[in-house]
């Protein structure tokens, strides 16, 4: 009878298949792989031919047609679908399933409709039928897998039921079997709340699957369902379902331990690899364990059995208590992706294995355990590095960003704030491509000239440039194409500048310098003094300036600002002009430029920074004078040097009776050249002289700062240019050059005695009919209001001239900025005092209508006195007062100076 249901068997498994094929497309040629290992059957799809498509699999029943896979018949029939680490879909199933064609326990068949469409909803899908066989007839006494969402184990149903050594499982479970209906299976469970006995559909709704087949019983079961515990065996976390599967006939009671336990973790990492431990002794699967025996510990990557592990790098090995299996992270067999996390790149491994596990014990004869397990590393960050190949001689950046795994690509730049294709980046003169490396990464090499306008050029040190290359990468990561962006910046330091040399040369009046115009204010400028040397100071200066494509040649005339004049008499004049080349950014110095030249010149007047003043005078009269007798205004000043027709004075603007007095925004010091005549004695009137009238008035130029309302001001040689200019009369030539600085109220001034020091009051009102007066002035060594000592300088408006200081009103006429000359009042302090000190300027000042004092008169129209003050209507006896301060001032000999 057994062999003719085996020959029925076989041609209902024939006319299944026959049925099958009518009105089904084959699979094409590549599509499906499949394999049967571990009684379990491995079907694989190629990625490559579902690409931009939807797939779904059918599971063909023999009995009742196709029935859809989803997750919850995937775990109650014993079927995975899931994803190779190369992406290719992957569906498993055991022999034992729910749809399996079943043939003697030793040939198995599961047909599979794959279903593909362009559409999420699959209408229009195109199926493809594809069946799977396996030949599987050594079967263990108990063979148990462990797959990724459930636990199936399956006994021999001629193996006895009940051992000689009683457990105290199996005792408890033997009263339940008189409640066990007849020719009816059942469950019992055994937890930690308890036992529990339910039918077979029963725990068909809970999740299971019980059956029988001609030699074997199997129970397949859900992780973590209500009837399991979690134990740990060998620090690993065990899933157990501790159950009895019952059966009873009249003659027949039939107990069989459908046990299960398997490990939901395990897993462990190190930067450079993974490890899976797996207990080797599992006590609840285990009655006896001192009769214990491995009699094989195989390992596999996907559906393989690796024969060698340590051929690829894989260490297998196991003690009393573990299996461990440990990968090389990046290892063959596997897979890293790369992966961006929190916008930092990084990679992922991933690999398939399986672990077979035979062992004997007493009570189980042979018992076959197999774990299939896909692990996946935590991401790992994997900075890209940036390396700077550079070649300074060919002027080329060369530079790698990796290492990157292949599933990276580039696909923009951003150089110099500009962005670019790669394609657009070509043709701008970027060189990109990728290089291998031998451990199968790659890098991205990007070659461009140190010449294109998106390097960064930056003049450094004495003769270098740096140039700075400053890109951004765009690339596409992973499968998913996520876009990750790193920066890199490199430099290169090269000597590519030549420092300019300069040429001096002179003629009869000027002097010449002609310097190259390479890298000129692009990385240096000419700087005469603290002023950069532009066309505005040139100008100003009265230099000329040509350019050509090659030099600049600027033309000095003897007598132009900013010039040094080293020696000076009425027969030569030795000037120097003096011009620095320094750096754009930091201002360094690098040369100084110096031409000297000595010249001759009948007739000069030069105006030096610290107010002195140089004067050759050529006397042409007739008849002939005697140029020793000429004299300043104070006749006590006479010509350092003389001849027969010229004349050398040389003296200080606070000196020889030099007067001063401002004009617009000018401030300007007059002495006079005259000569004392000789007279012929005679009886009476009138005097008889030999000897001509005349007269030189010498001219000195400055021009003040609009810089500060209120402060003093003053020449000085470390905050003004070089020099002043000067005229004499009665030639007009005047030119003029500023000497003259503001100073803050909290700048310190150092002033000789007798050098006067200038105080300009401002008031800040927009209307003409107010006038500002000085009230009451005074010196003294405190900034404090109420210091005492105190010397006057002015009383009710009008200077007074004391025995420590003396003070003179200057008149403020029109200018630019000048534009209500009565808003302003300038006065001229002068010290008389020699010994060492600082000094202070207090003013109290009033604003009211104009006075009537009259041009010309004693205060100069300042301000008329109180007694004055009360008649002026419509104001009331107190004007608007105020109060300023002006200093420190040092007063200091002249050899401390």
């Amino acid at each position: 009878m057994e062999a003719v249901g085996h020959l029925l068997h076989r041609i209902w498994l024939f006319f299944l298949l026959f049925w099958l094929g009518q009105g089904r497309l084959m699979a094409p040629p590549g599509f499906v792989e499949s394999s049967c290992r571990s009684r379990i059957f491995w079907m694989k799809l190629n990625k490559l031919l579902l690409q931009g498509k939807f797939f779904q699999l059918e599971i063909y029943d023999p009995y009742s047609g196709p029935v859809l896979l989803d997750e919850k018949l995937a775990s109650r029939c014993g079927y995975v679908l899931s994803e190779d680490v190369w992406g290719n879909p992957v569906f498993r199933a055991s022999v034992l399933g729910c749809h399996v064609a079943n043939e003697a326990d030793e040939l198995f068949s599961l047909t599979v409709n794959i279903k593909v469409s362009s559409f999420s909803s699959m209408r229009a899908a195109v199926t493809y039928t594809y069946t799977m066989y396996c030949s599987y007839a050594s079967w263990a006494s108990r063979e148990i897998v462990c797959e990724e969402n459930y636990m199936e184990v399956s006994v021999k149903t001629d193996v006895p039921a009940v051992s000689n050594d009683y457990t105290v499982a199996w005792m408890s479970a033997l009263p339940e079997t008189h409640n066990v209906a007849y020719q009816q299976w059942q469950l019992m469970f055994v937890s930690p709340s308890g036992r529990k006995r339910i039918t077979v559909s029963d725990a068909v709704k809970l999740g299971y699957s019980f059956n029988n087949t001609l030699s074997r019983v199997y129970l397949r079961a859900p992780y973590r369902s209500n009837e399991s515990d979690v134990s740990v065996v060998s620090g690993v976390n065990m899933n157990v379902i501790t159950s009895t599967s019952m059966y009873r006939q009249r003659w027949l009671l039939l107990l069989i331990d459908t046990t299960v336990s398997c490990p939901v973790d395990g897993i462990s990492f190190t930067d450079t690899t993974l490890t899976w431990t797996v207990p080797r002794v599992i006590p609840t699967l285990v009655v006896q364990e001192s009769t214990f025996l491995s009699k094989s510990i195989v390992m596999g990557v996907d559906d393989q059995v690796i024969v060698n592990p340590e051929e690829m790098n894989y260490l297998l090995e196991y003690n009393e208590t573990q299996i461990r299996i440990t990968i090389p992270i990046g290892a063959e067999g596997g897979k890293l992706e790369s992966s961006i996390s929190g916008g930092v790149y990084g990679v992922i491994y991933c690999i398939d294995l399986f672990l077979e596990h035979t062992w004997t014990d007493a009570g189980w004869q042979t018992t076959k355990y197999t774990v299939i397990k896909s692990i996946t590393t935590p991401f790992m960050p994997q900075i890209p590095t940036v390396i700077n190949n550079t070649v300074p001689e060919e002027r080329l950046f060369h530079v790698a960003l990796g290492h990157f795994l292949h599933d990276v690509s580039l696909v923009a730049i951003t150089a110099g704030n500009v962005p670019f294709s790669l394609r657009e980046a070509q043709h701008h003169g970027f060189k990109i491509y990728e290089t291998p490396f031998s451990n199968g990464t790659k890098a991205f090499i990007l070659e461009v000239s140190f010449d294109v306008p998106y390097v960064l050029r930056e003049y450094v040190n004495r003769n270098e440039t740096k140039y700075t290359l400053l890109v951004n990468y765009t690339l596409s990561v992973g499968l998913e194409r996520t876009l990750y962006y790193h920066s890199a910046e490199v430099e290169c330091v090269i000597a590519d500048i030549e420092v300019p040399e300069a040429v001096g040369s002179c003629d009869e009046e000027n002097l010449y310098l002609t310097l190259p115009t390479f890298g000129l204010h692009q990385y240096w400028d000419l700087y005469l003094g603290n002023k950069i040397l532009n066309r505005h100071v040139a100008l100003t200066n009265g230099y000329l300036a040509a350019t050509n494509s090659t030099h600049l040649i600027l033309q000095i005339p003897l007598f132009a600002g900013g010039l040094i004049y080293e020696e000076v008499s009425f027969q030569k004049i030795k000037a120097r002009f003096d011009v620095a080349l320094r750096k754009i950014r930091t201002m360094e110095t690098l040369q100084m430029f110096s031409i000297s030249c000595s010249f001759n010149s009948s007739a000069f007047i030069i105006c030096h920074p610290d107010g002195t003043i140089m004067v050759s005078a050529q006397m042409k009269t007739v008849p002939a004078i005697d140029m020793s007798k000429t004299k300043l205004r104070d006749s006590s000043c006479k010509p350092r040097e003389y001849n027969e027709a010229h004349a050398f004075f040389k003296f200080h603007v606070t000196t020889c009776g030099t007067s001063v007095r401002f004009e617009g925004d000018h401030i300007i010091y007059e002495n006079e050249i005259s000569y004392e005549k000789e007279t012929l004695p005679r009886q009476s009137i009138p005097t008889i002289t030999r000897d001509p009238d005349y007269r030189l008035t010498v001219l000195c130029y400055y021009q003040a700062k609009e810089t500060l309302v209120l402060g003093a001001f003053s020449s000085d040689p470390a905050t003004s240019p070089p020099f002043g200019s000067g005229t004499m009369f009665p030639r007009s030539n005047t030119a003029d050059e500023s000497f003259m600085e503001f100073y803050g109220p909290s700048m310190a001034i150092f002033r000789q005695p007798t050098e006067p020091v200038f105080i300009e009051v401002e008031l800040k009102d927009e209307s003409p009919s107010v006038e500002l007066y000085l009230e009451n002035c005074w010196v003294a060594r405190s900034p404090d209001f109420n210091s005492t000592p105190r010397w006057n300088i002015t009383v009710d408006g009008c200077e007074i001239n004391g025995s420590e200081f003396a003070a003179e009103f200057c008149p403020v006429p029109v200018s630019p900025r000048v534009r209500h000359p009565s808003h302003f009042k300038r006065l001229a302090v002068r010290t008389l005092a020699q010994q060492l000190e600082q000094v202070y300027v207090h003013c109290l000042v009033a604003a009211c209508p104009p006075t009537n004092t009259q041009p010309g008169s004693t205060c100069r129209g300042q301000r008329s006195t109180r007694r004055e003050r009360k008649g002026f209507p419509g104001h009331p006896s107190d004007s608007l007062q105020g109060y300023v301060l002006a200093g420190p001032v040092w007063i200091v000999s002249p050899d401390l100076r």
